[in-house]
C-alpha cells in the first residue's frame, strides 16, 4: 500500500477540495491516461486496485505511471468512544484530487486493449473519469 515514509505531523486539518486542478492535467510519458471530473479523496487501496487492474488487463506488458500519491492521513475513533478526549488515531491515507486532474497514464501498443484496461481501473475509482488519449 502506498504510504509516506516520513511526515512532518502526525495528524492533518481535513481541507477543501473547491476549484480544480492547474497543475498535472496533461499527458507527460504515456499514451492515454485517466482524468478525474470531479473532486475526492482517493485512498491508498483504490490506487492499487486500479493499478492492479490495468497491469492484469495488460498482462503485464507497457508501462503504467501513477501521477497521484496518498500522503494525507484520515484519522478515525474506535467506534462507540464518546466525544472529546481529542482526535483519533490515523487509519489510512487518501491522495486529495481536484478536478481536471490526470490520475493514472499508460503507454501500450494496442489502443482498444489499453482503453479496455483504463475502463476497469475507472471501476475501481470512487469518482467519475474521463479516458484521453494523446494527440
Amino acid at each position: 500500500m502506498l504510504m509516506p515514509k516520513k511526515t512532518k505531523y502526525r495528524k492533518k486539518m481535513r481541507g477543501r477540495m473547491s476549484g480544480h486542478e492547474t497543475r498535472g492535467t496533461d499527458l507527460e510519458y504515456g499514451d492515454f491516461g485517466i482524468v478525474a471530473l470531479e473532486p475526492a479523496w482517493i485512498t491508498s487501496r483504490q490506487i492499487e486496485a486500479a493499478r492492479r487492474a490495468i497491469t492484469r488487463e495488460l498482462k503485464r506488458g507497457g508501462k503504467v505511471w501513477i501521477k497521484i500519491f496518498p500522503d494525507k492521513p484520515v484519522t478515525a475513533k474506535p467506534a462507540e468512544t464518546r466525544m472529546g478526549k481529542g482526535k483519533g488515531n490515523p487509519e489510512y491515507w487518501v491522495a486529495v484530487v481536484k478536478t481536471r486532474r490526470l490520475i493514472i497514464e499508460i503507454i501500450y501498443h494496442d489502443r482498444d486493449i489499453a482503453r479496455k484496461a483504463l475502463e476497469k481501473a475507472a471501476q475501481k475509482l470512487p469518482i467519475k473519469v474521463k479516458i484521453v488519449e494523446k494527440q
